[in-house]
């Protein structure tokens, strides 16, 4: 008797053992398979949401040239077809890669601080941003999914000195993880001179140059001093197809801080404020006043040539603490462009450029949530165009109960 129950026991334990092993890789393929459904899920709203950002200009089509939120979101061109956005919607989206929000006492609001490079500035609005929350309910993703918007340059066009005793200026193209040879450069530099009045004025000189196999060019300006002078330069660089611009400034400020500050006043008629920047940053150094200025207002056109338009108050003065702390001049807001700003306080002279249209100056914006500690995040990329320069769109997008504080899987 004991031998056939010691053997029937063993044989239950044995069948209970691989039951149970059964039912523990069960589970497991249960929830792999539970975990790629959902991931395919997130998969498929990036591409869903990537789409309806990309393909679709929202609702109203024109509401990048309002101060109005929109109905439906969207950022391509309503002029355009395909993937080309609109360079005034994304100028209206809140950056969460900028220099944070500046206040301006003389008009009481605060204003969204795109990042730029030295000598370029884009101060919008906070009231005509439009915020992450509102993008998402828009998008009818609040409360489920998350996301974030990239929107970078495909060329990347980087633009500096070489010592020597006049000016010389290297541009260098480098494409995706390779330096672009045989480049057309056009170029613009726009020199600051004192001029017979107080205002200063400019002088501009272009050219067309080509890049090495390097994907450089060495630019030459026998006439301009590389430290006494003050100048901004911009320059386009394109092959087959692909678009690409840089920029670089030098002023001569002699340890001052920059004198002007331009504000976005009313994006829809295309006010600019041009303040005064001790009311902005609050110096507590001697005032500064009477600091002229020189407004003036190139449009980008398609060929890559800059254009001269007239606008009022193109020139004048701003003082601190006394008389006149910022004036008003209006660009066209339907035309994009760079107004370029130049400025005088005895013998320092600065400039600035604010960018109306964000490919005319090749400005990068970030825009949405944090997809880190999440455990899945799928991206999406697509290659747009933005006032004829070449983008690259790539878009995060995550379930927001998901968190895993390990590594994230992309796809």
């Amino acid at each position: 008797m004991a031998g056939p129950t010691i053997d029937h026991m063993v044989s239950i334990t044995v069948l209970i053992a691989a039951l149970l092993l059964t039912f523990g890789l069960y589970n497991q393929v249960l929830a792999t398979a539970f975990a790629y459904q959902r991931n395919h899920q997130v998969v498929m709203k990036a591409v869903d949401l990537m789409n309806t950002i990309c393909l679709s200009p929202g609702n109203p089509p024109d509401w990048g040239h309002t101060n109005s939120t929109p109905l439906g979101f969207g950022l391509q061109d309503p002029e355009s077809a395909g993937y080309t956005l609109s360079p005034y919607s994304i100028m209206r989206l809140t950056s969460s890669s900028g220099g944070g929000l500046v206040y301006y006492p003389k008009t009481g609001l605060y204003y969204n601080n795109v990042s730029l490079g030295s000598g370029g500035s884009l101060l919008m609005p906070v009231g005509d941003c439009i915020d992450y929350a509102t993008a998402s309910r828009l998008l009818g993703v609040n409360g489920s999914y998350g996301f974030q918007l990239s929107i970078t340059p495909t060329l990347n066009v980087t633009v500096s000195q070489v010592p020597a005793s006049y000016l010389i200026l290297k541009v260098e193209v480098l494409g995706p993880g390779m330096p672009v040879s045989g480049a057309t450069l056009n170029y613009y530099m726009h020199r600051v001179v004192a001029g017979g009045g107080s205002a200063p004025s400019f002088i501009t000189q272009s050219g067309v140059a080509q890049t090495d196999s390097a994907g450089s060019a060495l630019l030459e300006f026998p006439s301009i001093d590389d430290s006494d002078d003050p100048y901004s330069f911009v320059v386009y660089a394109h092959l087959g197809g692909l678009k690409g611009v840089g920029y670089y400034s030098h002023d001569v400020l002699r340890n001052y801080p920059q004198f002007i500050v331009p504000f976005i006043g009313n994006f829809e008629n295309g006010s600019i404020i041009i303040a005064h920047s001790w009311d902005v940053h609050n110096y507590t150094q001697t005032p500064v006043p009477n600091v002229f200025y020189n407004a003036t207002f190139l449009v980008l056109t398609e060929d890559f040539k800059l254009r001269q338009v007239e606008i009022v108050n193109s020139t004048g003065q701003v003082n601190y603490g006394q008389g006149k702390p910022y004036a008003i001049t209006q660009i066209p807001a339907s035309e994009s462009g760079i107004l370029f700003i130049s400025y005088r306080w005895g013998n320092r002279f600065g400039t600035v450029m604010v960018p109306w249209g964000i490919g005319t100056l090749g400005v990068s914006a970030t825009f949405g949530g944090d997809p880190s500690g999440h455990s899945f995040v799928a991206t999406e990329l697509r290659q747009v165009t933005v006032n004829g320069i070449s983008y690259q769109v790539k878009l995060a997008v995550w379930r927001l109960e998901d968190m895993n504080f390990g590594e994230g899987v992309r796809r």
